[in-house]
């Protein structure tokens, strides 16, 4: 994997580059709809590209490993051979999964223990385990598997978890090292920063990571529950160390502020499943500020969905049909709801690279934010 930087912000740490992958070149800033069982939901494969304008899509391991399991998805050719996406993947490592089974999990130094959310059927997560299982998936991008620590940690734990984190790291690397992909193409691992909201452990994960020398690198355990302003202090101080000539992605994050927040910062790579859940639940998502399709006032608007920044299948339908298909609990408003959403976030990370490239991201950046935050 190969990634170029072809601008910087004058400004801010802001940058535009292309990441090269087996399945295609993904233009960086870019924002990841969040397929986790092979699916994003309500969205065909050629919506999500077409319609949305998806360049690279996450899958999660621990979904996929429970259904539909190793043996159909390697009979299949991996994931891309399953679902039909023909253009690059993502897969978590299903670490956050994993821990946020409080109740159905152990955790010790060979790895986690979990029960199924399916069947309660029993199973085990190791580092060496979860590299076998990405290479099954066959995603271009593999993350390497954490612990992802509570927003809340006190620091013992949190100090606990990153180096359980940190030597998991290193099994990981080394299972990685002794495997093959199967699929005849090539196959990078991204390690993952963690410290929760301590500086020093964040600057200590960091510099490890940073030390590996990976393709890409991923910062974790962020917007899970911490104060806003401490997630954009933590990914300062962990930009200023990992490396400036590769990928930086921030894991489950965020909404549209948070997004601009992170690209002013140097971050590349965001995933979140935002704009689908909130979609089918009829909020959406627009360069003007969020609309809730269920309130009366859209009853009557015959408008255009935000031909602007929006799904071209959008400009075929108006705010009182929508609103209509939500209140009548029609799928088609949970489909159309979600592309929406999704090209929204793909549009807005298009127009940071744009500004980046032409050296105003700061002004731009400043200019929309207020909007991004009305309630229309």
């Amino acid at each position: 994997m190969k990634f170029d930087i072809v601008a910087r912000d004058p400004q801010s740490s802001a940058r535009a580059g292309v990441l090269h992958t087996a399945h295609g070149a993904v233009p960086t800033p870019i924002f990841m709809p969040v397929g986790t069982a092979g699916s994003v939901k309500a969205v065909h494969q050629h919506e999500l590209r077409d319609d949305a304008g998806a360049e690279i899509v996450l899958g999660n391991t621990y979904h996929l490993y429970l259904r539909p399991g190793l043996d159909i998805l390697r009979a299949a050719g991996g994931l891309h051979g399953f679902n039909g996406w023909e253009r690059p993947l993502l897969t978590d490592s299903g670490g956050f999964q994993v821990f946020s089974l409080a109740d159905r999990r152990k955790i010790k130094e060979e790895g986690c223990t979990f029960r199924s959310h399916i069947d309660g059927s029993k199973h085990l997560f190791t580092p060496e385990g979860v590299m076998d299982i990405e290479r099954v998936i066959g995603a271009d991008i593999m993350m390497a598997f954490d612990e992802c620590a509570p927003g809340d940690a006190d620091y013992r734990y949190a100090k606990n978890s990153m180096e359980r984190t940190h030597r998991w790291l290193d099994r990981c690397e080394k299972r990685f090292g002794e495997t093959e992909p199967l699929y005849g193409y090539p196959q990078s691992l991204f390690p993952i920063v963690q410290g929760c909201k301590y500086p020093d452990l964040r600057r200590c994960s960091a510099e490890f990571v940073a030390s590996k020398n990976a393709d890409g690198n991923a910062i974790g355990g962020l917007a899970v529950g911490e104060p806003t302003e401490t997630m954009y202090e933590m990914i300062e101080v962990v930009n200023a160390i990992l490396p400036a000539d590769k990928p930086r992605y921030l894991m489950g994050v965020g909404t549209p502020a948070n997004i601009l927040e992170g690209i002013e910062r140097g971050v590349d790579m965001f995933d979140c499943v935002m704009p689908t859940r909130n979609g089918r639940n009829g909020l959406l998502f627009t360069a003007h500020g969020t609309v809730n399709i269920k309130n009366k006032k859209w009853e009557d608007c015959f408008d255009p969905i935000d031909p602007e920044s929006s799904a071209r299948c959008d400009r075929d339908y108006t705010f009182a049909y929508l609103h209509h298909l939500i209140r009548s609990e029609e799928i088609l408003g949970l489909q159309i709801c979600s592309i929406h959403n999704l090209a929204f976030y793909l549009w807005l990370v298009g127009a940071a690279r744009e500004h980046i490239c032409m050296g105003d991201y700061g002004a731009w950046k400043s200019r929309l934010l207020p909007e991004l935050g009305r309630r229309v």
